[in-house]
C-alpha cells in the first residue's frame, strides 16, 4: 500500500512540474531592443537608455501596432550601443530587435517580420564640398566616417575602405561641418534627420549607392507561427494605410 501511495504521489508530482513547465512554455512575450536611430526609434528624453512608452518613432509605432494586431505580448527596450542589442537577438531565444537591415550574410541569422521602412545608403558632404564621385571605388582616398557595427559600415569594410567609426551616428554631422572627415556614410532619411537634431542642415549627397529594407529580427528559436501572426498583422495593417499613415506622422 505504502509503494502504491508513493507512485502515485510521484505521478501527481511529476503531472504538476509537466503543467508548469507547459504554462511557462506558452509564454508568447518577446523581449524587443531597440537603439536611437531617428526618425524610425528614439527616446523621448534623447538618452541611450528608454523602456515603454518612452520610446517613439516610424518603426517603433508600426511594432506596437503590428503586434497588438497579432495579439502577441513583448517588452521594449532602447539600449546602446547596437551591437550589444544585436548580440542579445542574435543568442538570446524570445528576443528580437529592430530596425536591421535584411541583408544576404544575415538572412539565416535571424526570423524576419517587415519590411518596416525604406533606408537609403547615401554618401553625404557639406554643402559648399567640391567632391564629386561616381561610385564608392572613386571614393578611396576620402575619410569617410559611419556607425560603428551598422550594416553601411561593414559593407564599406568589405569593399576596403576602412571607415572613421563613430559610437553615434550623429556624431558624424558635426564631424562633417568640423571637417575631420570628407564624406558621411548613413542611412536617408535617418542621416538628415539626425544631423538636424544637432543643428546642422547644409548637407549635400554625393552618392546614393545602396537601397535597404528594414525589419523587426527575431531570434532564431522564436516559434514559426508567432513569426507569420506578425507578419500577417504587419501586412494587414500596410494593406488598410495605417503604415503610411504613421511615416507621415514623423516625415
Amino acid at each position: 500500500m505504502f509503494k502504491h501511495l508513493l507512485l502515485a504521489l510521484a505521478s501527481t508530482f511529476v503531472l504538476m512540474v509537466g503543467t508548469v513547465h507547459a504554462e511557462a512554455s506558452s509564454d508568447d512575450t518577446l523581449v524587443l531592443l531597440t537603439e536611437n536611430f531617428p526618425p524610425y526609434n528614439m527616446a523621448k528624453n534623447g538618452k541611450n537608455f528608454a523602456k515603454e512608452e518612452n520610446i517613439e518613432g516610424i518603426a517603433v509605432d508600426i511594432v506596437r501596432e503590428t503586434f497588438k494586431r497579432a495579439g502577441i505580448s513583448y517588452n521594449l527596450t532602447l539600449r546602446f550601443p547596437w551591437e550589444r542589442i544585436y548580440k542579445l537577438a542574435l543568442e538570446k531565444p524570445g528576443y528580437g530587435v529592430f530596425v536591421m537591415a535584411r541583408l544576404p550574410e544575415r538572412e539565416a541569422l535571424f526570423k524576419w517580420v517587415g519590411p518596416i521602412g525604406p533606408d537609403d545608403w547615401v554618401l553625404l558632404a557639406k554643402a559648399d564640398s567640391k567632391v564629386q564621385i561616381a561610385d564608392l571605388e572613386h571614393a578611396r582616398g576620402f575619410k569617410i566616417g559611419a556607425y560603428k557595427g551598422d550594416a553601411i559600415a561593414q559593407t564599406l569594410e568589405r569593399q576596403g575602405l576602412k571607415p572613421i567609426l563613430a559610437l553615434r551616428d550623429q556624431d558624424n554631422a558635426q564631424k562633417l561641418v568640423d571637417g575631420q572627415i570628407d564624406l558621411w556614410a548613413t542611412g536617408d532619411p535617418a542621416g538628415r534627420y539626425l544631423a538636424r537634431q544637432v543643428g546642422v542642415t547644409q548637407l549635400r549627397t554625393v552618392l546614393r549607392f545602396n537601397s535597404a529594407q528594414l525589419y523587426l529580427a527575431l531570434n532564431k528559436d522564436v516559434p514559426d507561427q508567432v513569426v507569420a501572426r506578425l507578419q500577417a498583422a504587419l501586412d494587414q495593417l500596410r494593406g488598410e494605410g495605417v503604415v503610411n499613415d504613421i511615416m507621415a506622422r514623423y516625415l
